[in-house]
């Protein structure tokens, strides 16, 4: 039998009908509350004295759990700061009958150290025994970067959401407002709810969150919601036994089979509760999917924001929602695995066609929607499963033509774009196809990326359609991986140009993320960075500053 590792703590429970929901699944609440006692007795393992929860973060519920599996949780400390520890969990469900393993939740938790009295505390260093150890050890200096810097970041969001037209909030049929999914709620801390500090035990607390925010949600969709991922629980301050906690939950906005439900607490005593003078302990917002009957997902209604308070929720959630996509990507750090195809230059055609009609199935995807606009700049995302793309669009003021030759030639891509150092032609296929060698800068004191591409350039048939540049990775046996470099992928990406008039056109950018470039959009898509902002304006002022002349040279 494996120990756990020195800061490690394993807990096993079978999961008991008293357990479980309506549907015979592991109630999400439950599940929190184990979680937190788990992370817990890690921190304390690792601190040696009391320690309470700062906020739960980025939980992601993969899969469900039903009645009579066993639930195993995995709560480790990844790295110890000053006073404060984050906690990485992961929660593993096993079927009894087959044995099969699947992962059903990630999280990320901080505890700080609770000193007796005065007693000054400064915790140990986190033992570091492998290479993922490390990685997650980086990984959490970043992660504490976006929890610290997140209240400025969403402020930021906020202020730049009020500044461009959000097509959501255009009228349009079936729309509805939220009114009717709020709901309050009210306990009383009794000593089976308190931890061994003699506070209300976290874990409870998040439980009657959720169980709240289920019922906001069902409520706005009449069917069965099913918690998809916790933005933040994040705990203001204390309760005790005898405080009397109540609970407002409501619907803050929805994105297509998406919705966000927001979640404050206030704890009162004695005196408070006569007086109606509260504190705010916690607030979370939690995103939730819901099936039907016969277990389809549901596509939600559009919210239509009435009161300003409406309005302030409605924009917050988009804020809150391209933060989280952002914060996703530094989160954890998954093995990829490749899917980019062997080159073959007898199945050369088919390739070639094959990139090109991967990209123009990717832009034709229903369900973009606008992150930022600025200027002559838009970004859009799109999120299916597992999958993130994001399109940036761009007008720029030279005809169409002149754009296709500077985009679609590689070797001038690190004369404006800062992600790629050096792009080189090592296999002319054709006029219409190139594979480059590509190396990227060092991001998050990792080894810099390199990558092999195939791009595939084609011209409009006719006078008025879009050129196309397509890029995909390709697997080519003359370039192996080198040590020095981490071997990236490029899924598809790729621009589409088209024209507006004689003299300017619209220029878009569309990549699906993969989890080896991810890191590069990270912070953009989140908020704390303007990246792609700033390499898009690269790009235009690097079109429009072209001379002709260079261009008839250069092709």
């Amino acid at each position: 039998m494996e120990r756990p590792e020195p800061a490690e703590v394993s807990m096993s429970q079978a999961i008991q009908p008293a357990h479980a929901n309506l549907r015979g699944e592991l109630s999400a609440g439950q599940l929190l509350k184990w979680i937190d006692a788990t992370a817990c007795l890690a921190a304390e393992k690792h601190a040696g004295i009391s320690c309470v929860t700062a906020s739960v973060d980025d939980i992601q519920f993969e899969e469900t759990a039903r009645v009579g599996q066993v639930i195993t949780i995995k709560a480790k400390v990844t790295r110890a700061f000053s006073t404060s520890m984050e906690i990485s969990i992961k929660v593993i469900v096993q079927d009894m009958l087959t044995g099969i393993e699947k992962l059903v939740s990630v999280a990320f938790s901080t505890f700080v150290a609770k000193p007796v009295g005065k007693e000054k505390i400064h915790l140990k260093p986190v033992t570091l025994l492998t290479e993922q150890d490390h990685v997650e050890h980086n990984l959490a200096s970043e992660r504490r970067k976006v929890r610290l810097h997140h209240e400025d970041t969403f402020k930021n969001l906020m202020k730049e959401n009020s500044e461009f037209d959000d097509p959501i909030c255009d009228e349009e049929e079936g729309m509805v407002s939220t009114g009717g999914t709020a709901v309050q709620s009210i306990e009383l801390v009794l000593p089976p709810h308190a931890n061994h500090h003699g506070n209300t035990f976290g874990g409870q607390i998040m439980a009657w969150m959720e169980s709240l925010a289920t019922i906001s949600a069902s409520r706005l969709c009449r069917a069965h919601p099913l918690l998809k991922s916790v933005d933040m629980f994040k705990f203001r301050g204390p309760s005790a036994v005898g405080d009397r906690l109540v609970f407002n939950a409501i619907v803050n906005n929805t994105f297509q089979t998406c919705v966000e439900v927001g979640v404050r607490v206030e704890a009162f005593d004695c005196q408070e509760w006569s007086k109606g003078q509260g504190r705010h302990i916690n607030s979370a917002f939690l995103i939730y999917n819901a099936v039907n009957d016969k277990e389809e997902m549901v596509t939600f209604p559009r919210i239509k924001p009435i009161s300003k308070d409406d309005f302030r929720r409605y924009r917050g959630a988009i804020a809150r929602k391209r933060i989280r996509l952002g914060r996703k990507y530094v989160t954890s750090h998954k093995e990829e695995v490749p899917v980019c195809v062997q080159w073959d230059i007898s199945n050369q055609v088919s390739l070639s066609n094959a990139n090109v009609e991967a990209l123009k199935n990717l832009a034709a995807k229903s369900g973009w929607e606008v992150t930022s606009a600025v200027e002559k700049i838009k970004i859009y995302t799109l999120e299916e499963h597992d999958l993130l793309s994001v399109w940036v669009e761009k007008h720029v003021e030279r005809p169409a033509h002149l754009t296709y030759h500077l985009l679609s030639d590689f070797t001038k891509r690190p004369l404006w774009d800062p992600h790629f150092v050096s792009c080189e032609v090592i296999n002319w296929v054709s006029e219409g196809d190139q594979i480059y060698y590509i190396t990227c800068p060092i991001v998050n004191g990792d080894k810099p990326k390199d990558l092999v591409v195939l791009v595939s350039r084609r011209r409009p048939l006719k006078d008025g359609s879009t050129y196309t540049v397509a890029v995909k990775s390709v697997l080519l046996p003359s370039v192996p991986p080198c040590p020095h470099y981490i071997r990236s992928e490029i899924i598809c990406a790729g621009f589409l140009i088209r024209a507006i008039d004689s003299s300017s056109c619209t220029v878009s950018y569309f990549n699906q993320i993969s989890a080896s470039i991810s890191p590069y959009f990270a912070g953009n898509l989140g908020g704390w960075s303007k990246s792609i902002e700033e390499t898009a304006a690269s790009c235009i002022k690097f079109i429009e500053n072209a001379t002709d002349g260079g261009l008839i040279n250069t092709f």
